[in-house]
């Protein structure tokens, strides 16, 4: 795709203004760093208050067609236990497919409107996708809803909370996944406490006409700095999240890339959702490989495509995501193994320049996750 031809989102030229490098990106041109530069946005995120531009993601509402809940016709396509949903919350799922792979992943939130309507969120380079699965799988139960006049804004770091809290104070009162209608400089937003970077953070969805002046309105806090695609990632995987399409793809099952934590307890037992004859099997039984942490000796980054190879040097599996950690001042990665080299320990090689430089499979996240949970009496 051509440059004239990427879409731009509400906050294209305010980003072009800020001295942004603007990058494709899922048919999006994308803000990759800023003048601070990768390594400096990464740590500002990690200490104050991280602003990101992720408007090219899908959100949609979901809506039944006959008064029936729509969490449980989506139930059938993912495995997460979103009938029990209850308003204001929200749920890490999968979008799964006959064969028990991974579509996509994607957020899912019971909105305050009485017919239990869902938001949804969705990556950006999967949401056409996404959209058409579902509604050829479920269209005669329920109705996709794209909100494509809406913005949607990250804020992340352990100054979000005060930034966000300072124009509307209930913000401060909602915990780790959960979300509500929130009036921010005289505009009703949701938000949401996630996040993609490990950190305490909100989410905000807000009209597109609005985006330019409540981004603007943020960034007049001295805590808050633009942040780009490329620290959005070294902060991802320090917290040790997937990334869609890279870390896992339609052949590989939430066992193989070990998100089963979007496994209910209930679901897995009931066993009703496309996919579940091979994902309950590998849950019982093992798989042949698995994805995981991988601390690299030394200063040099392992990038994704990296072979990876066993003491023998025989090669034995591939990196999915790989780079620098700021934060711990050392390479990271992930990446598939066979299941007999998935041990945290183990010590193994990385084919790097034709070089093979040790490592060691490593637990993850890399780094503490630092969201904000009710405590418990």
């Amino acid at each position: 795709m051509s440059d004239e031809n990427l879409l731009k989102t509400p906050l294209y030229d305010l980003h072009v203004a800020a001295g942004g490098k603007m990058v494709p990106f899922a048919g999006y041109a994308m803000p990759v760093q800023y003048p601070l530069g990768i390594m400096k946005e990464h740590i500002h995120t990690r200490e104050k208050a991280g602003l990101f531009d992720v408007s090219h993601m899908g959100q949609c509402y979901i809506r039944s067609t006959q008064g029936a809940d729509p969490a449980k016709a989506l139930e059938k396509l993912m495995p997460g236990a979103l009938s029990s949903l209850l308003p204001g919350k929200m749920r890490y799922t999968l979008l799964l497919n006959d064969k028990g792979g991974i579509e996509d992943d994607l957020m899912v939130t019971r909105t305050f409107e009485p017919e239990g309507t869902l938001y949804v969120v969705v990556n950006a380079a999967c949401k056409a996708k996404d959209y058409a699965i579902i509604e050829e799988k479920l269209g005669a139960q329920i109705v996709v809803e794209p909100l494509d006049d809406r913005a949607l804004l990250a804020l992340q770091g352990p100054a979000a909370e005060s930034v966000l809290a300072a124009l509307a104070p209930e913000v401060a009162d909602l915990s780790f996944m959960e979300a509500t209608m929130v009036t921010l400089e005289g505009v009703v937003c949701w938000v949401s406490r996630s996040g993609y970077t490990g950190e305490d953070g909100y989410e905000i969805s807000v009209p597109s006409e609005e985006a330019r002046a409540f981004a603007e309105r943020l960034l007049q806090n001295e805590a808050v700095e633009w942040i780009g695609l490329g620290a959005r990632d070294s902060l991802r995987l320090e917290a040790g999240l997937c990334l869609s399409g890279h870390d896992f793809n339609a052949d590989i099952s939430p066992v193989e890339a070990n998100v089963t934590f979007a496994l209910g307890k209930k679901r897995r037992e009931d066993g009703d959702f496309v996919g579940s004859e091979r994902i309950l099997n590998e849950l019982a039984n093992g798989t042949s490989k698995k994805l995981v942490g991988i601390q690299p000796e030394g200063r040099a980054p392992a990038r994704e495509g990296t072979e990876i190879a066993d003491a023998d040097g025989t090669i034995i599996g591939i990196v999915t995501s790989g780079g620098f950690g700021p934060t711990i001042g050392s390479p990271v990665a992930m990446g598939y193994v066979p299941a007999q080299y998935a041990t945290v320990g183990t010590t193994i090689s990385l084919m790097v320049r034709g070089k093979a430089l040790p490592a060691k499979v490593s637990k993850t996240p890399f780094v503490q996750q630092r969201y904000k949970r009710k405590s418990i009496a």
